[in-house]
C-alpha cells in the first residue's frame, strides 16, 4: 500500500546521534568540574568539621590532617608558590576560592559555566539556570566575606547546587550521546576523588594496633566516609565497626553505593562502550581494553589481595593511570580531529579552540580549564 501523501519521508538514521566533537567536549568537561566542585566541597567541609570537634590536635597531626588533601589532589608544587604553610584556612583558601588554582571550586564553577555557556542550545534551560545562578553565587561573594559568615553554609550551597543540576540533567536531558558524555565524565571524575581521598588518608591515618578503635580513630574514619558521602551506607552494610580495612574494601569493592570505585567504574566502561561504539566482546580501543582489564581486577580482587599482594598505595596508583588513559583517549578521538586529517581541518579546529578560551568574563582568567591534569 502507498504511503499517504501527507506523510512524512522516512528517517535515514535516528535522530541527534550525530554530535559535534566541540559539544562533546563541552558537555564532558562540564559534568567534570561540577562533580570536582561538589567533592572538594564536601573534602573541605568534613575536614573542617573534623578539627573543630578535635581541637585538642598538636601541630603536626593538623599538618598532616592539611597535607593530606594537597598531596591527593595533586597540586603540591602550586600550593608551595602561593602559601607558606597548610593550615586551616590556607588549605580553605587555596581550594575554595583561589582563582590560581584551576582545581579550586571556584575555577569549577568558572569553568563549568563557560562550557555551559557554550552550549546553551544544547542542555535544558532547567541546567544552564542551576550552573549561572550558582556562578553569580559565588560571583558576587569574597573568601572574607564567606569566612564571616560561616564556610559551613557556603560548602553547603555548593553541594546542594550541583546535587540540583545533576538530578535536573537526569530530569530534563534526552537520553542521547550528549547523556553519555555527561555520565562519562562524571564517573571518571567521581572515581578518581575516591582514590586519591582513600589512598592519602589511609596512609596519613592508619593507626598503630594500639590505637584501632580509640575515639580519635574512629572520628577520622568516619571523616573519610563522610568525604566520600558514605557513612550511612557504611553502617547500614558492616552495622558496628568502622575500621581501616574495612572501609578501604567498602570504598574500593561495593558494587551498589554509587561512589564506590566499583561502581563508577562499572558505570565508566558501560558508557564508554556506548561512546567508542564498542559492540564486539574483544575490545577494539586501546581505552575499552583498559576499562575492561580495570573492571575485571575490581571484580575478582579482595580487600586481601590489593593490602597483601599488590599493596593499597600501588593499586590504587594503578587505578588513576588507568582513569587517565581512558579519560585522554576519549578526549583525542571524539573531541579532537585525528592527526592524520586534512592541514585546514586541523587549523579550524586550532582556531575554535583558541576562539573559545578567549570567551566570556571570569573563564579567561583560568589557565588550563579545558586540560585534565
Amino acid at each position: 500500500m502507498p504511503a499517504p501523501k501527507n506523510s512524512a519521508p522516512p528517517l535515514l538514521r535516528p535522530q541527534a546521534t550525530v554530535m559535534l566533537s566541540r559539544v562533546a567536549h563541552s558537555l564532558y568537561w562540564m559534568s567534570r568540574y561540577i562533580e570536582r566542585a561538589e567533592n572538594l566541597a564536601r573534602l573541605l567541609d568534613v575536614n573542617l568539621q573534623l578539627l573543630l570537634d578535635f581541637q585538642g590536635f598538636n601541630d603536626r597531626t593538623i599538618k598532616d590532617h592539611w597535607g593530606s588533601i594537597i598531596v591527593a589532589s595533586g597540586d603540591e608544587e602550586l600550593f608551595k608558590k602561593c602559601h607558606e604553610t597548610a593550615d586551616s584556612r590556607s588549605v580553605t583558601d587555596f581550594f575554595a576560592f583561589d582563582l590560581r588554582n584551576p582545581n579550586s571550586i571556584l575555577s569549577c564553577i568558572f569553568a563549568a559555566r563557560e562550557n555551559a555557556r557554550m552550549i546553551r542550545d544544547q542542555i535544558s534551560l532547567e541546567m544552564w539556570e542551576t550552573v549561572n545562578e550558582l556562578y553569580l553565587y559565588l560571583h558576587e561573594r569574597t573568601a572574607e566575606e564567606i569566612w564571616a559568615t560561616g564556610a559551613a553554609e557556603f560548602f553547603s550551597n555548593i553541594k546542594r547546587a550541583a546535587h540540583l543540576f545533576q538530578g535536573l540533567t537526569a530530569s530534563t536531558y534526552s537520553r542521547s550521546e550528549g547523556w553519555e558524555f555527561i555520565e562519562f565524565g562524571k564517573y571518571v571524575e567521581r572515581a578518581d576523588k575516591t582514590t586519591r581521598i582513600l589512598d592519602v588518608k589511609y596512609h596519613i591515618l592508619l593507626p598503630e594496633a594500639t590505637d584501632v578503635g580509640g575515639a580519635v580513630d574512629t572520628a577520622q574514619w568516619q571523616a573519610v566516609l563522610r568525604s566520600a558521602s558514605a557513612l550511612e551506607a557504611y553502617r547500614r552494610f558492616y552495622v558496628r565497626e568502622i575500621l581501616p580495612w574495612k572501609v578501604a574494601e567498602f570504598l574500593i569493592f561495593s558494587e551498589s553505593f554509587p561512589r564506590s570505585l566499583h561502581f563508577c567504574v562499572a558505570q565508566v566502561d558501560e558508557f564508554l562502550r556506548r561512546i567508542l561504539g564498542e559492540t564486539a566482546v574483544r575490545p577494539r580501543t586501546e581505552a575499552a581494553r583498559t576499562s575492561k582489564r580495570l573492571l575485571a581486577d575490581l571484580q575478582s580482587l579482595s580487600i586481601t589481595d590489593v593490602l597483601q599482594e599488590h599493596g593499597l598505595h600501588e593499586f590504587l596508583l594503578d587505578v588513576q593511570n588507568s582513569l587517565d588513559r581512558i579519560g585522554h583517549e576519549v578526549v583525542q578521538t571524539t573531541m579532537f580531529y585525528p592527526a592524520d586529517s586534512a592541514p585546514d581541518e586541523q587549523q579550524q579546529q586550532q582556531t575554535q579552540q583558541q576562539q573559545s578560551r578567549s570567551r566570556g568574563g571570569e573563564g579567561n582568567k583560568l589557565k588550563g580549564a579545558e586540560t585534565d591534569r
